[in-house]
């Protein structure tokens, strides 16, 4: 790698230095930047071409160099011969001026070392075309080596020699005398150019006389530099020492023959002695056998006989020979018309371009794009050529790769892009590069297309021209691929829905909605459903084509994979719309039933997908309902729920589209089975589903919460010993305040309506001082129905009775999950009288009542009115549970432990406040009581 490395860095090495001493101190160099080697020409190929710039202009140019140590070998004189020859030559080139001549840029400049001049930039001679390479860099450049010419390249390369030779003979009064292929030159363009005039002769007499020319004599001993090359004179030349323009008919001739024999000339000559091969080529001239001619085209074969004649009369004038039927090819006359443009006006090069595309199909692309193409491209400086010259350049950029179209077309076409003026000129500007945008998308870089090609369509669908507008939203979708999905969305996408809504042109409008439904595709979902399909609604006319536009977009949208519209949409918009847009009275039966037919296909699937919807949300319901029912019917976990938990579970069970009624927590409800109700297919919101969860985890605990058993407490036995009655008062008291405070708390929260009972139940009525099981019920337990305290009935406590002991609440502490008998609450119906007699602490005996009696300021102090209906149970002690600030059984809400109350004025107590009834005499009795 590194020897490869140091080659090449040698070989660059030697070309700079080459270079570089080669034009060291010409005057050529203070002007010119001189690049590479490319070619080689003139007389004995002596001249290298080297590609150069223009340091002022940057215009390219070639340079020609010849370097004066090729002439070392000989002596001074023979130097300055040919020194001297070749400034005539150069000179002689510099002071003609025409088309088919190498134009010189710079004039000859000599240096110590080297002469050098600047012309037309060059592709290369013809000799190093046609396989002659001395003096070539080497290796020889490739695009020399691998050139061929075409047969159309060959025909017109020879009629621009013959015009050359036709303005020298006819304009110049000039003869050539060297027309060799060395001085033939292929400028850049591919046309062929004549130099070399180091050995022409000019006539001798005035210019309105017939012209004499008169030529040196052959001296073979001068250097071959200084002499014709003798392969391609005419033998006259040699023999006679005469010359004519015949003379020059000849050498084409001879060049001819060497274009279509790879470079080989007719005859080959013995430049050690001349005369001799000039004689016996004489003798071969006259009876020119078939063979030599064998490979020229038959429709040239005979004027090139001609052209090789002996006789010089025989031989066609340049004239003749550009008008033979040889030249007559479509592709040699189309780069001749080229040649001669700035001849013509406007109209006859707009007929011209206007039959070009028809012409360039048939000629080389190498021809095409380097021959043609400058041409083309120069008129974009006439505005009013333009639409003419741009079919053509797009036609020829249709055959050129990416790399060639960025090089060589669209540096000229991006002012055309923006070519607003004239107006006509311009829309036509703008149709033709629309019919094209799918080739000026692909081979245009991205930041080209942003900058220049984009724009050009935005305006083209801003146009006022119908026409303009029209095609831009046909041929829009042959290349939506091609644009950024920013530009179409935020600029294309706009500017369609524009046109749409502003246009009076039912035809801008149609198109419009189908360009729009061609191109979703390219969009995203939700920018069709936010933008596109809002718009539809917003068209104002009712035309069938426009109904039809947008059920066809609404269609697209619905059946596309990748959009599809939601099912909301289609439920709160898109179905809406096609419905009322359906009854138009100018849609025909067909159009009608295509509407509904998007219609039922719309309802279907929004049904299908709704009903999925709740299908999965009902298994799921159903799956909660299987888990609540398997977990109630399970005996050994849950047992007789109370119905404050039954409640509960109706509840979730409402939420979920359960039945009214649970089979395993009250199934019966007014003395009927319930029946289970289907559920109700809803969709659930966070906030519910949240309350969902809630609701389940409260019913999960009520579950795993064992319920409470009340069991028999055997009655304490009594003693007919009476007691001091103020100690007797004092024992019923700490052992209420006792339940009051030892009570745990409760977390079953309290259903509405739920009512706290104690479990007080009549015992054995005692008419005097007598025995009492505490005032309770020995069979301690909570009713079913809640936690709450019923209201005392007249008749329990007549008479003062005697306690032996506190209440007993050990029972329920015990084993709860033992199943016992539901106790017998009938007892305590008596206790729910409205008023008791007023009695006092000295009246010790029962007396009978009659008729309703207040209730007994005992019970008053122990039992409250009923409870209210919002007063929960959870964290609190079991107890009375009275509405207002003052609950059954607790220090703070027992009245005994207040001295204050029993001075208090008597209040007219209710049953739904709980407030203790007092009187004159309570408190009176109370005061003896008390001391």
């Amino acid at each position: 790698m590194e020897s490869m490395l140091n080659k090449l860095k040698s070989t660059v090495t030697k070309v700079t230095a080459d270079v570089t001493s080669a034009v060291m101190g010409n005057p050529v160099t203070r002007e010119f930047e001189v690049g590479r080697h490319i070619a080689s020409g003139g007389p004995g190929m002596c001249w290298r071409i080297y590609n150069g710039t223009k340091k002022s202009t940057k215009q390219e140019v070639a340079v020609f160099v010849f370097d004066k140590k090729i002439v070392d070998r000989y002596q001074k004189f023979e130097k300055d011969q040919i020194i001297d020859s070749l400034k005539k030559g150069v000179q002689q080139l510099t002071r003609l001026r025409h088309p088919r001549l190498l134009t010189v840029q710079h004039p000859l400049e000599e240096s110590r070392d080297c002469l050098a001049f600047c012309t037309e930039p060059v592709f290369a001679s013809l000799a190093n075309v046609l396989g002659q390479w001395d003096n070539l860099p080497s290796p020889v450049p490739t695009d020399i080596k691998d050139y061929k010419l075409y047969d159309v390249e060959t025909k017109y390369g020879l009629l621009q020699i013959s015009e050359g030779l036709s303005f020298l003979h006819s304009g110049v009064k000039m003869v050539h005398g060297n027309l060799c292929p060395e001085n033939i030159i292929l400028n850049k363009s591919g046309a062929w150019k004549i130099m070399g005039f180091d050995f022409s002769i000019s006539s001798s007499n005035p210019s309105d006389a017939e012209p004499k020319y008169v030529c040196k004599e052959w001296d073979p001993n001068s250097p071959p530099l200084c002499l014709p090359n003798p392969e391609y004179v005419a033998p006259e030349y040699i023999l006679s020492v005469s010359c004519d323009s015949a003379s020059d008919m000849y050498s084409l001739g001879v060049v001819v023959h060497a274009v279509f024999n790879e470079g080989k000339p007719v005859f080959r000559v013995n430049k050690q002695d001349i005369f001799k091969s000039f004689s016996r080529q004489l003798d071969q001239l006259s009876r020119l056998s078939p063979g030599v001619l064998s490979k020229i085209p038959d429709e040239v074969r005979e004027h090139v006989k001609m052209l090789l004649s002996v006789t010089a009369n025989v031989r066609p004038d340049a004239d003749q020979m550009t008008k033979i039927p040889f030249f007559d090819d479509v592709g040699a006359v189309t780069l001749q018309y080229f040649d001669s443009l700035f001849q013509r006006d406007n109209l006859q090069k707009s007929q011209f371009y206007k039959g070009l595309p028809k012409v360039l199909p048939k000629l080389p692309k190498r021809v095409v794009v380097y021959r043609i193409l400058p041409a083309l491209t120069s008129e974009f400086v006439n505005p009013d050529m333009v639409p003419f010259v741009l079919p053509n350049v797009l036609l020829i950029a249709e055959e050129c790769t990416k790399e060639e179209y960025v090089r060589l077309i669209l540096p000229d076409l991006t002012p055309v892009f923006k070519q607003q003026e004239p107006i006509q000129a311009s829309n036509m500007i703008l149709l033709i590069f629309l019919q094209k945008m799918d080739l000026l998308l692909t081979k245009t870089p991205p930041e080209d297309i942003k900058n220049s090609v984009l724009p050009m369509v935005y305006r083209a669908l801003e146009a006022p021209s119908i026409q303009i507008q029209e095609l831009c939203l046909n041929i829009i979708p042959s290349f939506a691929n091609l644009i950024d999905y920013p530009s179409m969305k935020n600029a294309l996408i706009p500017r369609i829905k524009s046109a749409c809504l502003q246009t009076s042109s039912l035809a801008v409008r149609v198109n419009s909605l189908v360009c729009l439904g061609k191109i979703l595709e390219y969009l995203d979902k939700w920018f069709v459903i936010d933008e596109i399909l809002p718009f539809l609604q917003q068209i104002p006319s009712r035309e069938p084509a426009v109904l039809m536009g947008i059920l066809g977009i609404y269609k697209c949208t619905f059946a596309h994979k990748k959009l599809g519209i939601p099912k909301e949409h289609l439920a709160g918009k898109s179905v809406p719309h096609l419905v009322s847009i359906s009854i138009e009275n100018n849609l025909n039966l067909n159009q009608f039933n295509s509407f509904m037919a998007v219609i039922r296909e719309m309802l279907n699937r929004m049904e299908a997908e709704h009903k999925t919807k709740l299908e999965q949300l009902h298994s799921m319901q159903e799956q909660q309902r299987s888990l609540n029912l398997s977990n109630q019917m399970n005996p050994s976990e849950d047992t007789k729920s109370s119905p404050n938990v039954s409640s509960q579970v109706r509840d979730i069970d409402d939420i979920f589209g359960g039945s009214s009624a649970s089979t395993g927590v009250n199934g019966k409800e007014n003395g009927s089975s319930a029946t289970i109700s289907q559920p109700s297919r809803v969709s659930l919101t966070l906030e519910e589903k949240q309350r969902l969860a809630k609701e389940q985890e409260q019913a999960a605990k009520l579950r795993s919460q064992q319920p409470l058993a009340p069991q028999t407490v055997k009655p304490a036995t009594t003693t007919t010993q009476a007691k001091d009655l103020t100690s007797s008062l004092l024992n019923n008291m700490t052992s209420l305040n006792t339940l009051s405070l030892s009570s745990g708390p409760r977390t079953t929260p309290m259903q509405t309506g739920g009512a706290l009972s104690s479990g007080f139940s009549s015992g054995p009525n005692m008419s005097g001082m007598g025995t009492m099981n505490n005032g309770f019920n020995s069979n301690m337990g909570f009713h079913a129905g809640g936690m709450g305290m019923r209201p005392a009935t007249p008749g329990l406590y007549g008479g003062m009775a005697t306690t032996t002991s506190t209440p007993n609440f050990s029972a329920l502490t015990q084993n709860q999950t033992q199943p016992s008998k539901p106790p017998d609450m009938s007892a305590l119906d008596s206790l729910f009288s409205a008023s008791k007699p007023k009695v006092s602490l000295n009246q010790m005996t029962p007396k009978p009542v009659a008729g309703p009696a207040a209730p007994s300021p005992w019970l008053n102090q122990f039992g409250a009115g009923q409870p209210s209906q919002t007063a929960g149970m959870q964290a609190a002690p079991i107890g009375m549970a009275a509405a207002g600030s003052q609950g059954g059984f607790g220090m703070q809400a027992n009245p005994f432990f207040n001295p204050q109350n029993f001075s208090q004025a008597g209040a007219n107590p209710t049953m739904n406040t709980g407030m203790l009834k007092q009187s004159a005499s309570v408190n009176n009795d109370l005061k003896d009581l008390f001391g």
